[in-house]
């Protein structure tokens, strides 16, 4: 089923889903299990798989020169919404990236998509490569979401790349998209990043999901703002708790987001990991609970692996 078909359903009430990173290369389904058994109990009606691109390494070859060469630390995005379907019968939601894919690739896996019955994806631009300073997008692929939503739509109207294919199968795809309350980082401004999210839903996309923020009005401003703008489809809050300390000066610097100064004050008053990590866990509950009093279509957790921080505030909240 659709995401926002379950928000329609909902009438109101405010659902909960994770996200969920793919293991590293080697690794086994096992680990994703081992973080979504302890928080099937507050039954998800979904669950979001990211995706991230190839990174590049430097191999030493006999004759002493370095080769560039390209890996894919976290494969199996594919694999593992549909090990997840079948083990939970939950819908997943695989996240659909530009970088590292042609179009032909992006229709490839929208095929696979179709036919395992995975009619959710979450589609982004993606992150620069590491030591990149700006996104570059692959030959032959998007540089931007809206292209990559655009193509999206274009297959649930039956319309591939190849021209010559007609009466094409028409798929159905329930497309998300990411929106910044703090705005993208390589966005001027607010009104802009608005500009270009009214784009994207207008090219197809369904509802937004807000990358992490710690002050939730900087949310409610944001649904205003999209409202105001024109926009009208479900945004759901992302949510992460912060629980250790060398977060307090990466989020900011990865993530160009702000955190409260209270949280921050507290944060940093902590004595130990522990007490740093019931901080964290408290804000996220207060969050959580102000946001579904509030309505809001879903509470959406990035895990990042941490299943027993996620746990204790799902608990609070549900």
């Amino acid at each position: 089923m659709k995401v926002t078909d379950y928000f329609e359903q909902a009438k109101g009430q405010t659902l909960i889903s994770f996200e969920v990173l793919p293991p590293l290369k080697g690794g086994s389904m096992k680990a994703i299990f081992d973080i979504l058994d302890p928080l099937m109990e507050f039954k998800p009606p979904f669950i979001d798989v990211t995706y991230h691109r190839e990174e590049y390494i430097y191999k030493r070859r006999d004759s002493g020169y370095y080769e560039k060469t390209s890996i894919r630390k976290r494969p199996g995005t594919v694999g593992i919404c549909a090990s997840i379907m079948h083990r939970y019968g939950v819908d997943a939601v695989p996240h659909l990236i530009c970088g590292g894919f042609t179009k032909e690739d992006t229709e490839n896996v929208l095929i696979d998509l179709n036919f395992l019955n995975i009619n959710n994806v979450l589609a982004l631009r993606g992150d620069a490569m590491k030591f990149e300073g700006k996104f570059i997008p692959t030959e032959g692929g998007h540089n931007y979401a809206i292209e990559l939503v655009d193509q999206i739509n274009h297959m649930n109207q039956g319309q591939y790349l190849d021209t010559n294919i007609e009466n094409g199968e028409k798929t159905d795809f329930c497309i998300g998209i990411a929106g910044y309350p703090e705005k993208h980082f390589e966005s001027p401004n607010l009104d802009l990043d608005l500009h270009y999210a009214k784009q994207k839903i207008e090219a197809g996309a369904d509802y937004i999901v807000t990358q992490m923020f710690f002050d939730n009005q900087k949310y409610f401003d944001y649904v205003k703002s999209c409202r105001d703008a024109g926009i009208s489809v479900p945004i759901v809050p992302g949510l992460k708790p912060i629980t250790k300390k060398y977060q307090l000066s990466a989020l900011p610097r990865i993530f160009h987001l702000d955190l409260p100064s209270d949280l921050a004050l507290e944060l940093g008053k902590a004595k130990n990991a522990e007490a740093r990590r019931q901080v964290g866990i408290e804000w996220s509950i207060q969050q959580s609970k102000e946001l579904k009093a509030a309505g809001v279509p879903c509470l959406h957790y990035y895990t990042m692996g941490d299943t027993e921080t996620i746990k204790s505030i799902a608990e609070a909240v549900y």
